[in-house]
C-alpha cells in the first residue's frame, strides 16, 4: 500500500513539474520555446530509435537527429526554408545510408526517413504556430514574451493554448468516460480504448474548441469551433494509436522511462505530433477564408 502511494505521489509530482515547465516555455515563446521543444525532440528521437533497434533495424541515427535539430531551429529562424530543408534532409539521409560498409535495407531507409518526419518535421509546426504574432508583442530578449504588464497575447500563444486544451479535453474525456461506459473495443492496437471513450473524448474537444473559437473572435465560431475540435479529437487519437502500434511491434510497454510514473517522452506527446501541422494550417489557411 505504501509502495503504491509512493508511486502515485511520484507520478503526481513529476506531472506537475512537467506541466509547469511546459506552460512556462509556451508562454515565453521565441527561442525559449524553440530550444525547449528541440530538447524534447532529441529525447523523443532517442526513444524512437531504441524501438527501431529492437526490431533489428539499423537507421542513420545521428544523421537523422542532427538534421531534425536543424529543422527545429530553422522553424523559428526562417519557417519558409523549413519546408525546403525537409526533402534535402531526406536526401542526405539516403545518401548516408547508401555509402555505409554494410548494405542498407528498405527498413533502414524507411525507419530513418520516418524518424525525420514523425519526430522531427511534425513537431516543428508547434514552433511555427507559437510564433504567429510573436515578434510584434515580444517584450523579452531572444524574441521572448511574458504576460506581466500586458493583456495583448500573441495569436500563436492563444491558438496553441486552445489546441493543447482540446487535446487535454480529448484525453481526459476518453479516459474518464471510457472507464465509466466504455464497452466496445476500438482497436486491437490498444485494447483498453473503446469507441465510447473516443466519442466522448472527441465531444470534449469540440466543446472546448467552440468556446475557444468564440473567445478568439473567429467568424461563424459554431462551425469553425466544431471543425477545429473534431479535427483535434480524431487526429490526437490517431497519434496515440500510431505510437501504440510502434510499441506493440517493438515489444515494449513504454517508449521510455524519463518521466517517473508517466513513461517516456513519446508516451506523453504522441497526441501532439500529427495535430501540429493540421492546427497550423487550419489557423493560417482555413479560418481566414471566413473573413
Amino acid at each position: 500500500m505504501n509502495e503504491l502511494r509512493a508511486k502515485t505521489l511520484k507520478r503526481i509530482i513529476s506531472g506537475v513539474v512537467a506541466i509547469a515547465a511546459a506552460i512556462t516555455m509556451l508562454i515565453l515563446g521565441g527561442w525559449y520555446f524553440t530550444i525547449a521543444l528541440a530538447v524534447l525532440v532529441y529525447l523523443g528521437q532517442l526513444e524512437y530509435f531504441r524501438m527501431v533497434a529492437a526490431k533489428g533495424i539499423l537507421p542513420a541515427v545521428r544523421t537523422t537527429m542532427i538534421l531534425s535539430q536543424a529543422l527545429m531551429l530553422m522553424s523559428h529562424a526562417n519557417p519558409t526554408l523549413t519546408d525546403a530543408l525537409l526533402p534535402i534532409a531526406g536526401t542526405v539521409i539516403c545518401f548516408y545510408l547508401l555509402f555505409q560498409p554494410k548494405l542498407a535495407t528498405i527498413a533502414d531507409l524507411s525507419a530513418s526517413v520516418m524518424g525525420l518526419f514523425y519526430t522531427g518535421f511534425l513537431p516543428s509546426f508547434w514552433i511555427r504556430l507559437r510564433d504567429l504574432g510573436q515578434r510584434s508583442v515580444s517584450n523579452l530578449p531572444f524574441d521572448g514574451f511574458w504576460i506581466v504588464g500586458t493583456t495583448d497575447l500573441p495569436q500563436g500563444l492563444r491558438v496553441t493554448l486552445l489546441a493543447f486544451s482540446c487535446i487535454w479535453a480529448a484525453d481526459i474525456g476518453a479516459y474518464v468516460m471510457g472507464r465509466m461506459v466504455g464497452k466496445t473495443p476500438l482497436s486491437d492496437i490498444s485494447p483498453k480504448k473503446t469507441w465510447e471513450g473516443a466519442f466522448f473524448g472527441t465531444l470534449g474537444s469540440i466543446l472546448v474548441a467552440i468556446v475557444g473559437a468564440k473567445v478568439m473572435g473567429w467568424r461563424f465560431f459554431g462551425v469553425t469551433g466544431v471543425l477545429f475540435g473534431l479535427m483535434i479529437g480524431v487526429v490526437s487519437l490517431l497519434g496515440d494509436l500510431t505510437e501504440s502500434l510502434m510499441k506493440r511491434d517493438a515489444g515494449v510497454k513504454d517508449s521510455g522511462d524519463l518521466i517517473p510514473g508517466h513513461g517516456g517522452i513519446l508516451d506523453r506527446t504522441d497526441s501532439y505530433l500529427f495535430t501540429a501541422p493540421l492546427v497550423y494550417y487550419f489557423v493560417t489557411l482555413f479560418v481566414p477564408l471566413f473573413k
